[in-house]
C-alpha cells in the first residue's frame, strides 16, 4: 500500500486468520462442562458468491476434498443461498469428531483464500445443543478474527436468547478470543448448520 492509498483512505482487504478455527475443539470441552452444550456435527462456512469460471472450480474442488470421505463418516457437503444472495457450504461429521469437522472448515476457508476469494469469506459456525435441544452456534467472523455465541429461541420466530449468549461468552472468555463488540454479534437466521 502506497502514499496515495493511504491518503484517499483505501486499504487492502484484511487476510483471515483461519488458524483461530482449531481453537474449537478445545472450547467444546469448557463449552460442555461450563454450559452443557455439546457439538452436532455441523458446520458452514459463509461467503459471499462470484460468478466465473476461477470461482466454479474451487467450488468443485471443495466439494470433491470433502466428499471424499463421505463413505466413512456419511454425508456429503451442500451448498445453498440464502436469502440476501450469500453462499454456505453445510459439512457434516460424526458429532464426537469436531476435530474433524473443524478440519474440514478450516480447508474449505484455505482453498477459498488461497484461490484469491479470502476477502469473500464472512464467518463460519458450528452448532451445538443442549440437553433441552435448544441451538447454538459459535460463529467466527474472518474480518474480525474473533468468536461471537448465537443462540436463537426454538420455535421459529426469529428471536434470540441474549442471556444465554452472555453466558456462553463468560464461559469460553479465556478458551477463544470472543467478539468485545455485541454490536457485531449479527444473527446469522436460517444458516444451515444451526
Amino acid at each position: 500500500m502506497g502514499l496515495l492509498d493511504t491518503i484517499l483512505g483505501r486499504s487492502k482487504p484484511v487476510r483471515p486468520d483461519l488458524d483461530q478455527l482449531f481453537a474449537l475443539p478445545s472450547a467444546a470441552l469448557t463449552l460442555q462442562a461450563g454450559a452443557g452444550f455439546t457439538p452436532t456435527g455441523t458446520g458452514s462456512v459463509c461467503f459471499a458468491g462470484v460468478e466465473g469460471g476461477g470461482f466454479a472450480r474451487i467450488k468443485q474442488d471443495v466439494q470433491d476434498l470433502l466428499d471424499a470421505d463421505v463413505a466413512e463418516d456419511g454425508s456429503p457437503v451442500r451448498f445453498t443461498s440464502d436469502s440476501y444472495g450469500y453462499t454456505w457450504l453445510l459439512a457434516r461429521q460424526a458429532p464426537d469428531n469436531l476435530a474433524a469437522l473443524v478440519n474440514d472448515l478450516h480447508a474449505v476457508n484455505t482453498l477459498l483464500q488461497d484461490g484469491g476469494f479470502g476477502p469473500q469469506l464472512l464467518c463460519s459456525l458450528v452448532g451445538f445443543r443442549d440437553a433441552g435441544q435448544r441451538p447454538l452456534a459459535l460463529v467466527y467472523l474472518y474480518k474480525r478474527g474473533t468468536f461471537f455465541p448465537f443462540a436463537p429461541v426454538p420455535g421459529g420466530a426469529e428471536k434470540r436468547d441474549s442471556e444465554r449468549e452472555l453466558q456462553v461468552r463468560a464461559v469460553l472468555g479465556d478458551d477463544l478470543r470472543i467478539e468485545p463488540d455485541l454490536s457485531r454479534w449479527f444473527p446469522v437466521w436460517g444458516a444451515p448448520g444451526l
